[in-house]
């Protein structure tokens, strides 16, 4: 997740979930940026299926025509027992759009759909994290379906120990402190 001090509009208090982490680089997402686009408009299929608001949301400044989607899956279900899905950390997944949507109905407890992805290359991350500009802490599987109106970034860092979890009374805006 973002620091507070992190004044890169494209990252300022997100959270972002780390999908892959590898030598190559690093690939996520920012969970708390929904757009205004209705998912059923780009992909009407999969709408139903997707947790509320169902809106594209932006994953991050990479790729903005590619699309990701992230699923939980219910209490029970094992990836290997669902096509068209690839594990992420149990019980969140990666779903295949080009899969029926219909093969998940019972399956997933939601899902969300994401334009563009957050990418650092090789030791790219790890220089900014010792920088200060990133936080890393363990994500839930219930921050991939996290309603907007939610403070995600703030619910996320009052989880921490302290004194981390102080870090969420940061202000928006310091200057309006």
């Amino acid at each position: 997740m973002a620091s507070p001090g992190l004044s890169d509009p494209n990252f300022r208090r997100t959270v972002v979930y780390v999908i892959e982490h590898r030598g190559e680089g690093t690939l996520g997402v920012v969970l708390n940026r929904p757009s205004e686009t209705a998912l059923r408009d780009v992909l009407p299929s999969w709408g139903p299926y997707a947790t509320r608001p169902r809106a594209v949301f932006l994953g991050g400044p990479v790729e903005q025509k590619v699309a990701l989607c992230l699923a939980a899956l219910r209490t029970g279900v094992r990836v290997s027992e669902v096509p068209g899905t690839i594990s992420v950390r149990s019980p969140v997944t990666l779903v295949d759009l080009d899969h029926d949507p219909d093969t998940f109905a019972g399956v997933i407890r939601g899902l969300r759909v994401f334009a563009g992805y957050a990418g650092w290359e090789s030791d790219q991350l790890a220089g900014e994290i010792e920088r200060g500009d990133w936080i890393v802490v363990p994500a839930l599987p219930d921050d991939i379906l996290a309603p907007p109106n939610d403070d995600l970034w703030g619910r996320v860092l009052r989880r921490q120990p302290m004194p981390l979890a102080l870090l969420a009374t940061h202000p928006s805006d310091p200057r309006r402190n």
